[in-house]
């Protein structure tokens, strides 16, 4: 693996077990990690509970904007469609 992708791991890693929620639109867009999958099982064998719930498509859209620029398509009907966020309990 590559220090830049060891890197983009660590930091998502970290934004996780910090307790901050993550969907897969925020792990690719954010830290630039295709596999969201990989990172929660790995952080799960570590011992962690990681829970996951449904979230609007716009609520992962506006906490990206918050740091980079995202822009979906006029026509996407980001109020109905659903992500799904993981979160670690601490």
């Amino acid at each position: 693996m590559s220090d830049v992708r060891s890197g983009m791991v660590l930091a998502a890693r970290e934004h996780l077990v910090s307790g901050n929620p993550i969907t897969r639109l925020e792990a690719i867009v954010l830290f630039g990690l295709p596999d969201l999958t990989r990172l929660i099982t790995d952080v799960r064998r570590e011992g962690f509970i990681v829970r996951s719930r449904r979230v609007p498509y716009a609520a992962a859209v506006a906490r990206i904007n918050k740091h980079a620029v995202l822009t979906p398509p006029s026509n996407l009907p980001t109020k109905e469609l659903q992500l799904v966020e993981y979160r670690v309990n601490l």
